[in-house]
């Protein structure tokens, strides 16, 4: 196509010549004129693809009937699901009615739309008067045959009327959706026991029972060039800082996308830094997460067809905390919230270590302990690290496996099928039973993480650190620690630390990253961007004997 494009064709095929005889006079291969007009034909055409996507054309609607009609139905050609109905009003002028069926509640348009357009009226009557006979509250009009697609895939029909240059939308949409339910992959011990569903306003609607003020804002983008997802980007004026919410959308605009299936998708391509293998967003089912964080001034990502919740900006201490530490007494709270970073370094660092001690530095290990040792595995024929990465990995495979299996099978299966293998690998003399220990305590402090993407970050990290304990020894572990602490170092989750409050330092923020801090102590809001509304409540909420 490069040689058949006119002008600039000519000239782009001259320029080719050129640098063929010159590279040909330097000795390189005859064949290289070929291979650079091939890749230059093979750009062409790439670009002609990305030009005739989709996009619905920006032509205004005709006053003529019969034009939008060819038009409609030339953009849905072999669509057998779109339903056109024509009909007159008043007996008189022509209409015509488009929907998709089973997106649209057809009962509702035969009584609300078309059997009062359809009785005999006065002749002129303008469009305000014909828009006061249809008895539906959301109708509006549409002025570009874009808009009538994008409301025909809502489910809301698009009437056409002769000599009316727009259409109007009526909001009588209908289709089957889940009910809400507690969320699946967020358990819930004490709290609210609602989750979000796949359907967007159903999931915005339960932000407005939790904050009920006209502060809460939502803006909404369309994104995917065939799925056209709706996506609400929340928050709450004078928490959120104007710029952050101003990156967020200028982020989602950004996105040029085939489509949006789900809001991994939104996060994978907004993200800070696309190589971290750390979440640098929450992701949540439940809407009290969502209107806690709201209030402390963060974001919301909402994706239609999705019951995921993104949240920004987040640090690596609102995936270690759960919103149930809120929930029960703060002394409780704090325990817990200190259990969990303690079988965090676990969940990372333990397999390692064995591999390191047992290898390099049995110095280290009691004397009684290390004969116990030594006696389970002289007859293993592996050493530590092969030993430590046959059990990790089978041990993967059997979580895998437990998820991806039935409900009913799933729990018994990962079991039942750790138990038997491992028992099975220690008779077989593959593994010894301090390794199946190390491996079953490090598995059991990986199911402590409130967020899932942040269990999966450490069960990946686990194997690189494994490898540098295995050819370094201790040395390569604390090696490897250091790397990640830098890399968490340098994190940003739109513009904010990842280690925020603890680096840098924010004495008064900290106390609700250490501790969990009581509700009366919680006077000011973290502090995440250049915008800060600081106070959160009053400061004399103690609780306090009555006065006699």
């Amino acid at each position: 196509m490069v040689f058949f494009l006119g002008e600039e064709s000519k000239v782009k095929k001259g320029q080719l010549r050129r640098k063929w005889i010159k590279n040909n006079e330097r000795g390189y291969s005859v064949d290289l004129f070929k291979l650079l007009s091939r890749k230059m034909l093979k750009s062409s055409r790439s670009r002609q693809q990305t030009d005739e996507q989709p996009n619905q054309e920006q032509r205004p609607i005709s006053p003529d009937l019969t034009v939008n009609i060819d038009v409609v139905t030339s953009l849905y050609e072999e669509c057998s699901d779109l339903i056109f109905h024509p009909f007159k009003i008043g007996g008189e002028t022509d209409a015509w009615i488009a929907y998709i069926d089973d997106l649209s509640d057809t009962e509702l348009i035969d009584q609300q739309v078309m059997t009062p357009l359809m009785e005999p009226m006065p002749s002129g009557l303008t469009r305000m008067e014909l828009k006061h006979r249809i008895r539906v509250s959301d109708s509006q009009e549409v002025s570009t045959y874009d808009e009538v697609v994008d409301q025909i895939s809502k489910g809301n029909p698009v009437l056409f009327i002769d000599q009316m240059n727009c259409g109007i939308s009526l909001g009588v949409s209908k289709w089957e959706k889940r009910s809400i339910e507690e969320p699946i992959a967020e358990s819930v011990v004490r709290g609210p026991r609602l989750g979000f569903t796949e359907t967007l306003g159903v999931n915005t609607s339960m932000l407005r029972r939790s904050i009920r003020s006209p502060a809460l804002k939502m803006k909404s983008l369309t994104i995917g060039r065939y799925t056209r997802t709706e996506v609400v980007v929340t928050y709450i004026k004078g928490i959120a800082d104007p710029d952050l919410i101003n990156e967020v959308c200028e982020r989602l605009q950004r996105i040029d996308i085939d489509g949006i299936l789900d809001s991994a998708y939104i996060e994978e391509l907004i993200t800070d830094n696309p190589y971290t293998p750390f979440p640098t967003l929450l992701s949540t089912e439940r809407p009290d997460v969502v209107s806690a964080n709201l209030l402390e001034g963060r974001a919301g990502i909402i994706v239609d067809g999705s019951p995921f919740v993104l949240l920004a900006p987040v640090t690596m201490f609102s995936m270690i905390q759960s919103p149930e530490d809120y929930y029960q007494n703060y002394w409780a709270g704090s325990l817990i919230r200190w259990l969990r970073y303690f079988f965090f370094l676990v969940a990372l660092t333990i397999p390692s270590a064995y591999v390191a001690i047992l290898t390099y530095h049995q110095e280290m290990i009691p004397t009684t302990l290390l004969l116990s040792v030594a006696k389970s595995r002289e007859e293993i024929p592996f050493p530590a690290l092969v030993e430590a990465l046959l059990m990790e990995v089978t041990f993967e495979a059997l979580r895998e496996a437990g998820l991806r299996l039935p409900k009913q099978v799933g729990a018994a299966v990962s079991i039942v099928g750790a138990l038997v293998i491992g028992q099975a690998a220690i008779s077989a003399g593959l593994v010894s039973s301090p390794m199946v220990m190390v491996v079953a305590f490090t598995g059991v402090a990986s199911f402590t993480f409130p967020r899932y993407t942040l269990g999966v970050t450490v069960r990946l990290l686990r194997f690189p650190l494994m490898f540098l304990a295995g050819f370094l020894g201790l040395l390569g572990l604390m090696l490897g620690i250091i790397m990640i602490v830098i890399h968490l170092c340098s994190l940003r989750s739109f513009g904010v630390p990842y280690l925020s409050s603890l680096a840098p330092m924010k004495n008064r923020a900290l106390k609700d990253v250490l501790f969990r801090t009581p509700l009366w102590a919680r006077e000011t809001r973290p502090h995440l961007n250049e915008f800060y509304n600081e106070r959160r409540q009053s400061p004399d909420l103690k609780p306090k004997p009555p006065k006699s």
